[in-house]
């Protein structure tokens, strides 16, 4: 109760932060702007603002995004007494950019270009730390596990380039990272989140590896362990119908993201409407923290807000710049039911 009580400050923070999060109406401002130029006048209204200028053409949306993400991370560091809160949210781009390190050094050993590019600045670890230990095989001052597991990768891919596999085994490690992290942090909040979190990206991979027609046998060790629902359960939908996923995991909070879905016969539409569900699931069970005033996993759920309303951002921004139909984009867009 003492190390909760240090957020009554943290949580004023927040809730002031939170009037810089992009309004609703905001959104649909930008969803019904006629093309792309109109829409980033309109996000010339918003905290954004301040990174326009640096937008190296009209459709550098990443960057834009980037930028305030950083922002609000350094931000938060400089009030939030558990950085383990943050680290949480910054240790997926860690893995992100380990995949990207090891794709580009594979790249080369073909002929091929590296791609720098695709890194991102929001991970804990530094992205030129992170380059120059992989490629010079230097791993020992990596964290996270990597200096043991990074060895193996290159070997498996030295001898089978198979970097399903070498996926496979950084998720693994991620998730075994994190579940770490909450372990630590002991927070009930964040151990639900952690569960839920679990389960959402379970039910995503079983689905997915369905649609490539992936043998049964190998899921298994696609499953992560730590949620709500067993890892055995989670195996036994990969041969059921889609529309009895819900009641077959009734018992478990993941099974209400099924009450929404309504299109079970195409594999392609269903997959769309899941991971929006799943994305709001989440937001669901941090909305739980909302109204508790000295509770840590408010922390979380302003950066799943934050994080939320930069994946409708760029889903909006890339409509405009491609012509997409405003319906299916509305459709795609996450809600905000915390």
């Amino acid at each position: 109760m003492a190390r909760a009580g240090r957020y009554e400050y943290v949580i004023a923070r927040l809730r002031a932060m939170e009037r810089r999060l992009v309004e609703e109406s905001t959104l649909l401002r930008i969803l019904d702007a006629e093309d792309l130029a109109s829409a980033l006048k309109m996000l010339s209204e918003t905290g954004y603002a301040s990174w326009l200028p640096e937008m190296k053409s009209d459709v550098d949306f990443d960057s834009l995004i980037e930028k305030e993400l950083l922002f609000i991370y350094d931000q938060l560091r400089q009030f939030v007494p558990d950085k383990e809160l943050l680290l949480l949210f910054q240790l997926p781009y860690d893995f992100h950019n380990v995949k990207v390190v090891l794709k580009s050094l594979f790249r080369q050993r073909r002929g091929q270009p590296r791609r720098w590019d695709l890194l991102t600045s929001l991970g804990s670890i530094s992205g030129d730390d992170l380059v120059t230990a992989i490629e010079s095989e230097d791993y020992r001052l990596l964290p996270f596990g990597l200096t043991q597991l990074l060895p193996g990768c290159v070997a498996h891919w030295e001898q089978t380039q198979d970097l399903l596999e070498i996926e496979r085994r950084l998720d693994r490690q991620l998730f075994k990272v994190m579940g770490e992290q909450v372990g630590k942090l002991g927070f009930a909040g964040v151990t639900a989140w952690f569960k839920g979190r679990v389960d959402a990206e379970n039910l995503r991979t079983i689905l997915r590896l369905r649609r490539f027609g992936f043998d049964q046998s190998l899921v298994e060790q696609f499953v992560h362990d730590g949620g709500a629902i067993s890892r055995e359960h989670v195996l036994g939908l990969y041969a059921e119908p889609f529309e009895g996923w819900g009641r077959s995991i009734a018992y478990a909070d993941v099974s209400r993201v099924f009450r929404e879905i309504e299109n079970f016969e195409d594999a392609g539409a269903f997959l769309v409407e899941l991971e929006k569900g799943l994305d709001d699931f989440i937001t669901w069970i941090l909305g739980k923290s909302a109204y508790l005033p000295f509770a840590p996993e408010n922390v979380l759920r302003y950066l799943w807000l934050k994080e939320m309303e930069t994946r409708n951002l760029r889903i909006l921004l890339v409509s405009k710049a491609s012509g997409m139909n405003r319906d299916v984009v509305r459709g795609l867009m996450r809600r905000d039911v915390a």
